[in-house]
Parts: structure tokens; C-alpha cells; sequence
């Protein structure tokens, strides 16, 4: 019996909600027929002005290299384009490390999908006071900065399922969490892998605003 009242309290509840729902919508298509033409012509402004907007923010974004992703040869390279950029994702990397490896490869798929953030990688070795500044002890690390300022980090594969078969969408989905991407989907839920040994750990969003620790694990290389 109660689980006939629990069920009909449910189906109550989804009757309210949609009821609700087609409130809004009715009231919405309402206030669109009573537009007038000067209304309409302000939406058609605003939207093409939004739309020119854009347009100009993405040649500014290909004119600083986005699109792509590429070598910074130098520390000062990279702080020009930490300056240039809004948005950047830096992986800190060594040839040996066949992680960094991996690594590249998915960030080259993303930097081709994300045109507002600019993707690039720097060898370690060639940047020793940057690895100090950023306490970078662990490699493959992606350095995730918004507007001038680090937000926080990606440390080996520990963050993306443990695993070396994490899809490019997992990747997305981390860098997401920091906003340095536009990203469509839920933050709250990884998206769904079938790579083997996949164990997401799905902690709250958080901003670096100091110094940090390189903690790793015994698969992740020790720079």
C-alpha cells in the first residue's frame, strides 16, 4: 500500500512540474506575439552585434595561434602568451616520457575543437624557473591559466581515470571543470569511458592560487 502512495506521490509531483513547465512555455510564446516590429528589429540588433562579436573574438583568437597546438620554445614565450590569450592549457612535458606522448595527441584533437583557448606544451627542461614557480614535480602536467592567472592543475593520469586509455572527452571534461574551455556538457559527471581500469574521482571544482605540491602515484613520472 505505501508503495502505491509513494508511486501516485511521484506521478503528482511530475504533473505539477510539467504543469509548470507549460506555464513558462505559454507565457514565453505570449510575450513573442506581442513584439512589435521595433522590438523585434532591437532582438535582430542585438543578435547580429552578439554574432559580429564572436566573429571578431575568433580572428583575434587565430591571429595569437589558436587552433592549434604548438611548441613554446622559451619561458618568455610563455608568459607572452598567458598575456595574449584568455584562456590557455600549457603542458609541461620531457621527449622521453611516453605519457607526455599521449598527452599530445589528445591535445591536438582539443585544440582544433576549442578555438577560444589556446593549447600548447613546453619542455621542462628548457624551463627550470618556471617548473620552480609552478612547483612542477611530476610529468606529464597541464597547467591550466585563465586571464593571466594559474587555475589549477592536471597532474599525470590520476585525475582522469588512472588509467592510460582515457578518451579525449575525459581530458575535455577535466579541463572544463576550470573553465578554461567551453564546455558543453555536465561538470558534474564524467563522461561515460570504456577503457580499462577507468576509476574517475570526481572532486569540487578549485582554484590554485599559490604554490603546490607534485603528488603523484607510482605510474606517473617523477621529473
Amino acid at each position: 500500500m505505501a508503495g502505491v502512495s509513494a508511486s501516485a506521490l511521484v506521478e503528482k509531483q511530475l504533473a505539477v512540474a510539467t504543469q509548470i513547465i507549460e506555464q513558462q512555455i505559454d507565457a514565453e510564446i505570449e510575450r513573442l506575439e506581442t513584439l512589435d516590429a521595433d522590438d523585434l528589429d532591437a532582438i535582430r540588433r542585438d543578435r547580429l552585434a552578439a554574432m559580429k562579436q564572436r566573429e571578431q573574438k575568433k580572428q583575434d583568437w587565430i591571429y595569437n595561434g589558436h587552433g592549434e597546438y604548438s611548441e613554446l620554445h622559451d619561458e618568455k614565450d610563455f608568459f607572452e602568451t598567458t598575456k595574449k590569450s584568455e584562456n590557455v592549457v600549457c603542458h609541461f612535458y620531457r621527449d622521453q616520457f611516453l605519457r607526455c606522448k599521449i598527452v599530445d595527441k589528445h591535445l591536438n584533437i582539443l585544440a582544433k575543437k576549442h578555438i577560444e583557448t589556446k593549447f600548447c606544451k613546453i619542455n621542462a627542461e628548457k624551463a627550470p624557473f618556471l617548473t620552480e614557480r609552478l612547483s612542477i614535480r611530476v610529468l606529464p602536467t597541464l597547467c591550466l591559466v585563465k586571464n593571466g592567472k594559474t587555475k589549477d592543475y592536471i597532474v599525470g593520469f590520476t585525475d582522469l581515470g588512472n588509467t592510460d586509455e582515457f578518451s579525449t572527452e575525459v581530458l575535455e571534461w577535466r579541463i572544463g571543470r576550470t573553465d578554461v574551455i567551453e564546455y558543453n556538457g555536465d561538470l558534474m559527471c564524467p563522461p561515460v569511458s570504456s577503457g580499462p581500469g577507468m576509476k574517475m574521482n570526481v572532486q569540487k571544482k578549485k582554484t590554485i592560487r599559490g604554490g603546490r605540491r607534485g603528488d603523484s602515484d607510482d605510474s606517473d613520472s617523477d621529473y
